[in-house]
C-alpha cells in the first residue's frame, strides 16, 4: 500500500504530463510549447503557484469516464511577473484538444474572481478546439460564466489574452472582451465558424511542414493583425509572444485604483534632439513618419507600438517620459496623409479608453488633414466611428498633453485632444496650421468671385492664399485665443512634455455621475 506522500507524488507527476508524453511530443512537433512551459516562461522563476491541479471533469457520457485527466485541460494559478502578482489560465491542448467543459470553466472563473478580489492582472493563454461537445449545454454555460467575468473585470484589472493555437467558435468572445490580444504567428488562429477548420482541429491535421493546418485555413495572426484588427500584437513564436506580454505589463498598473509604475530613468529629461528640427517637412504636402517625432522624444527611443499593422494612418502605443508611462496616440502622415477613417477612429478610441481606465496619461501627436472624405467612407460609417474617438477623448479624465506637429484641420482638429475637449496642455510647432481647411481650398470657396474677376487670376489666388494662411492658419491666431498654451521648437518636445506630465501628476477631474455613458458603438 502506497504512503500518503507517494500517492501525492504520483498524482503530481501525472498532472504534469497532461495528456501524456506522446501528446506533448506532438505539441512540440507542431511548433508549440505546452501549457506549463508557457507558464514557466511567463512568470519569474520559482514564483508560480498552481490552483486546482487535481480537478477532473464529471461527465460520464460517450465514454468520458475513461478520459479523465488531472487539471481537466487547463492549468491555473498565480505568480510574479517582474516582481508583481499576476494570475493565469493556460489551456492544455494535449488534454482532449484543450476543449472546455464545466470543470475547466470553473477553474478559469476561480482565478478571474481571485484576480478581481486582489486587484491583479489576469492572462489567458488560449489553445483549444472549443466547447467540449460531450458535455453539451454545460460547455456553453461554462463559456457564458467566463464572458460575464470578462465584462465585470473590464476597466478594473488588465486582461490580456494570448492565442497560441486554435481559438474556435464562441471561445473567441472571451479574448475579444479583454484589453489586448496577442497571437503566435504560424500556430494560432481565431475564427467563429468553418467546418473544414473545426474538422482539422478535432483531427489535429497538419501540413507537410508539420504546422497545424488550422492556422493557414482561416483567421491566422496576419489577417487579424492587418485586416480585422482583432489582434494587437503578433509574436514570431510562443516564446516571443510571452516576451511581449512581459514587456506590456511593465507599462500597466495592477488595477484601476493604482497609478502606472514609474521606473528610474537614465535618459536626461532636459535632452533636446536636434534631429527633430528637420523631421517635419516645410512643404505641407510632403509626408513623413510620425515615429521619427515620437522616438527621439521618449525615454531611450523605446516605444511599444500597439495594433501596428492595422489602420496605419494612426499610431498608438506605450512609452515613457522620465520614467513615467504614457499612452501615445499619433496621426501618421505617411499613411493616407494621417486622415481619420473608420478603422483609425475605432483603433484610437479603444486605446484612449484603455489608458483612461488605468490612469495612464495620454500624449497626442497631431498632424491631421481631417476625416477621410468620400462616398465609401460615408457608407462605412465614418460619422458613427469618428464619434467614438471624439467621445473617448471627451470622456477621458487622465492627464492629456497634445503636440500639434503640422496640420490641425476641420473637425479632426477638435477630436484629437484639442483644448476644447479638455486637453490639459496643448503645444504646437511654429509651422503648425490650424484651420477649418487648407488655405488653398478655403480661398477657392470664399474668394472665388474675386479670383474670377481679377486680371491675373493665378497671381490673385496666390496672394489671397498667402494672406489667408498668415491670418487664419497661423498658430499665432490659436495662441492669441488661448487654444494653444505654447508654441515650441520641435527639439523642445521631450522636456516640454516631461514638464507638463510633472505638472499634471496631481490632476483631479471627474465626470458627472451616471451609470455609464452611451458611446456610439
Amino acid at each position: 500500500m502506497k504512503s500518503v506522500r507517494e500517492e501525492l507524488e504520483r498524482r503530481r507527476k501525472e498532472a504534469l504530463l497532461g495528456g501524456g508524453q506522446d501528446r506533448i511530443d506532438k505539441q512540440h512537433k507542431d511548433g508549440k510549447l505546452t501549457a506549463r512551459e508557457r507558464i514557466d516562461l511567463l512568470f519569474d522563476p520559482g514564483t508560480f503557484a498552481e490552483i486546482d491541479r487535481f480537478v477532473t471533469h464529471r461527465c460520464a457520457d460517450f465514454g468520458m469516464e475513461k478520459k479523465k485527466f488531472y487539471g481537466d485541460g487547463v492549468v491555473t494559478g498565480y505568480g510574479k511577473i517582474a516582481g508583481r502578482t499576476a494570475f493565469v489560465f493556460s489551456q492544455d491542448f494535449t488534454v482532449l484538444g484543450g476543449s472546455l467543459g464545466m470543470a475547466f470553466a470553473n477553474k478559469i472563473c476561480k482565478v478571474m474572481d481571485l484576480a478581481m478580489k486582489t486587484g491583479a492582472p489576469v492572462i489567458g493563454i488560449n489553445d483549444s478546439g472549443g466547447a467540449r461537445i460531450q458535455e453539451g449545454v454545460e460547455s456553453l454555460a461554462g463559456y457564458a460564466h467566463i464572458f460575464l467575468r470578462n465584462a465585470l473585470a473590464s476597466g478594473v484589472i488588465p486582461q490580456i489574452s494570448a492565442v497560441m493555437g486554435p481559438c474556435a467558435g464562441g471561445a473567441v468572445y472571451s479574448p475579444a472582451m479583454t484589453d489586448f490580444i496577442l497571437m503566435s504567428e504560424g500556430t494560432s488562429c481565431m475564427h467563429i465558424t468553418g467546418p473544414q477548420v473545426i474538422k482539422a482541429v478535432l483531427q489535429e491535421e497538419t501540413t507537410e511542414g508539420g504546422k497545424p493546418i488550422t492556422s493557414q485555413l482561416l483567421g491566422g495572426a496576419k489577417v487579424h493583425m492587418e485586416k480585422s484588427g482583432v489582434a494587437h500584437f503578433a509574436g514570431g513564436s510562443d516564446e516571443d509572444t510571452i516576451r511581449i506580454i512581459r514587456d506590456l505589463l511593465q507599462f500597466l498598473p495592477q488595477n484601476n485604483r493604482e497609478k502606472p509604475p514609474v521606473i528610474a530613468c537614465q535618459d536626461d529629461p532636459g535632452r533636446m534632439d536636434e534631429l527633430l528640427k528637420s523631421v517635419v517637412p516645410e512643404d505641407p504636402r510632403k509626408s513623413y513618419d510620425i515615429r521619427k517625432v515620437i522616438l527621439p522624444a521618449v525615454d531611450n527611443a523605446c516605444f511599444l507600438e500597439v495594433h501596428k499593422d492595422f489602420a496605419r494612418n494612426i499610431v498608438v502605443g506605450f512609452a515613457r517620459f522620465n520614467g513615467m508611462p504614457v499612452g501615445i496616440v499619433a496621426n501618421q502622415p505617411a499613411w493616407l496623409s494621417g486622415a481619420l477613417d473608420p478603422d483609425a477612429s475605432v483603433k484610437g478610441a479603444r486605446f484612449v479608453r484603455f489608458c483612461d481606465c488605468f490612469n495612464i496619461p495620454l500624449v497626442s501627436f497631431v498632424d491631421v488633414p481631417g476625416f477621410f472624405p468620400g462616398i465609401d467612407m460615408e457608407e462605412r460609417g465614418i460619422i458613427r466611428h469618428g464619434a467614438k474617438l471624439l467621445y473617448a477623448y471627451c470622456e477621458a479624465t487622465v492627464p492629456k498633453i497634445t503636440v500639434i506637429t503640422r496640420k490641425g484641420y476641420g473637425g479632426a482638429y477638435d477630436v484629437m485632444s484639442s483644448k476644447h475637449i479638455r486637453g490639459d496642455v496643448n503645444y504646437c510647432y511654429p509651422t503648425t496650421e490650424i484651420a477649418v481647411m487648407g488655405a488653398a481650398g478655403a480661398v477657392s470657396i470664399i474668394c472665388r468671385d474675386e479670383i474670377r474677376k481679377a486680371k491675373n487670376p493665378e497671381e490673385t489666388q496666390k496672394r489671397l492664399v498667402a494672406e489667408y494662411q498668415e491670418k487664419f492658419c497661423s498658430p499665432y491666431k490659436a495662441a492669441e485665443l488661448g487654444y494653444v498654451d505654447e508654441i515650441i521648437e520641435p527639439e523642445e518636445t521631450r522636456p516640454k512634455i516631461i514638464q507638463a506630465l510633472d505638472l499634471l501628476k496631481t490632476k483631479s477631474e471627474t465626470n458627472p455621475w451616471r451609470k455609464h455613458g452611451n458611446i456610439p458603438l
